[in-house]
């Protein structure tokens, strides 16, 4: 296999055309390595799959060894899923050090029947390959040692010094995060960041994300009785509690679905007039946002109908309900509902305090409370927004290599997802530019149903990671300076 052998549209420059060709080379290993990840499901989120998360590391460990890094370990903490380390720094002091992070703990499958084919089966179909992980995030752990694997067969070592960490915590908030860097975080110390978590603005179309979303969780119980009771001899005089709850939930937002709680979203950040005019040059086609959620042909768009479709998805807060504990269905009896505890799972938007916001929050929820009903709102984890301003050495370097990857100038883009890694890691490193990189497409379907990764494109990303470790070391002065 060649750099011929690279899908079409990328511009590799020709200094660097034998390390494209040696990525090019391992994709099939890559592809051997993504595969055995996406057959382990380590949900992170049930306790029940706590084995198979270990698994899923120390089968992470093994592809890292593969990649050619060294000292691969797993890192442990009592109490957390672990973490995967590993590096390559014979590049010298005066080199750059990137840190490239990934996660490998994934989200619960949902409805399997929903799925066109087993979700830890990984299955080709048109390009993509299908499964729970593929795109969300164990491509990017591949990406990381496709890049490095590509340097060390190309030429025996790196154009900068690699460290790696993988994470088993990301899809429930990195709760154990700040222990971690206070444990291990002064083995990791590096000059830039890279997050191979992110999505790209359209399929060939590569994305560098400037903004994420920060996360937050309240779970909110409503009490009428002590113990259910018969609808007939009592219902329309004792109130239940789903009927509570539902009326609580109403609540929250208006009748457009903009978020109705006096005082939580006070401090979001104004959107400045350059970055509104960012999103505006995207162009977003409304129409095709339907089509990429699969939204039903009568259903509108949520929101301040005064904000754009975008500013909606990346800069502004939500609060949503995600689950709800009532009997289904098929076991529901004719009784009034005693209890019933929903979880509320809310995105913070650039500028919100968290514990702010979410004080606020569980006093609306205290106080808009029914006809007297018990309610108790016990608040989860919860992390800031982050932002950076586009522009710097780093940006500059990513933007280049993206650019030769993909054959287009990758787009500036916000994200209404939440990584709690990117900023405790910037801060504990001085303030480390992070590169947040594109390895999904609008259509990946990350957390949903048939979650899926567009073959090309991941290879398309990976190549860009390996042209940029070598835009970085070009540019080590000035990300010094």
């Amino acid at each position: 296999m060649t750099s011929t052998d690279l899908p079409t549209a990328t511009a590799v420059p020709d200094h660097l055309d034998d390390v494209a060709a040696a990525l090019a080379a391992w994709q099939p290993t890559a592809r051997h390595h993504l595969e055995e990840l996406v057959r382990i499901p380590s949900i992170s989120a049930q306790p029940d799959h706590a084995d198979e998360v270990r698994r899923s590391a120390e089968q992470v460990v093994e592809v890292l060894r593969a990649a050619g890094l060294e000292h691969v370990r797993l890192l442990e903490l009592d109490g957390a899923h672990p973490y995967v380390t590993g590096e390559w720094c014979h590049a010298g002091d005066d080199a750059p050090t990137v840190l490239l992070y990934a996660h490998h703990d994934v989200q619960p499958v949902g409805t399997p029947d929903r799925w066109g084919s087993a979700p830890f089966e990984p299955t080709e179909r048109d390009g993509r390959l299908y499964g729970r992980g593929t795109a969300d995030d164990k491509a990017g752990i591949l990406a990381h040692a496709s890049a490095i694997r590509a340097w060390l067969d190309a030429r025996g070592a790196l154009p900068v010094n690699v460290r790696v960490v993988i994470e088993g915590e990301e899809e429930i908030g990195s709760p154990n995060l700040h222990r971690f860097l206070a444990t291990y975080g002064d083995q990791l110390t590096s000059d830039v960041i890279v997050l191979t978590d992110l999505v790209n603005w359209k399929l060939g179309w590569p994305g560098l994300t400037y903004a994420l979303r920060g996360m937050a969780d309240a779970t909110v119980t409503v009490r009428t009785l002590d113990q259910p009771v018969h609808s007939g001899m009592w219902g329309g005089a004792v109130p239940d509690a789903l009927t509570a709850m539902s009326r609580l939930l109403t609540t929250l937002h208006d009748d457009d679905g903009a978020i109705a709680v006096p005082g939580f979203a006070d401090d979001v950040r104004p959107m400045p007039r350059q970055e509104r005019d960012r999103l505006e040059a995207l162009d977003t086609d409304p129409e095709q946002l339907r089509a990429e959620v699969r939204m039903r042909d009568q259903v509108r768009f949520i929101g301040d109908p005064d904000r754009s479709l975008l500013e909606r998805l990346w800069m502004q807060p939500t609060i949503t309900p995600t689950g709800m504990d009532v009997p289904p269905v098929a076991q529901a009896s004719n009784t009034l509902l005693s209890e019933v505890t929903t979880k509320l799972s809310c995105r913070l938007a650039p500028g919100q305090d968290p514990d702010r916001a979410m004080t606020t929050l569980r006093d609306h929820l205290r106080g808009a409370a029914p006809w007297g009903v018990e309610v108790e709102v016990e608040l989860g984890e919860r992390n800031r927004a982050w932002m950076m301003e586009p522009g710097g050495p780093a940006w500059d370097a990513a933007v280049t290599a993206l650019t030769a990857a993909y054959g287009r100038e990758p787009a500036a883009l916000g994200c209404g997802g939440s990584i709690p890694f990117v900023g405790p890691f910037s801060d504990a490193f001085g303030g480390a530019p992070c590169l947040l990189w594109g390895i999904e497409d609008p259509a990946s379907n990350a957390h949903g149903e048939d979650e899926s990764l567009h073959l090309d494109d991941f290879v398309r990303a990976s190549l860009g990671e390996a042209l940029l470790l070598a835009e970085v070391a070009d540019r080590a002065d000035d990300l010094r300076g």
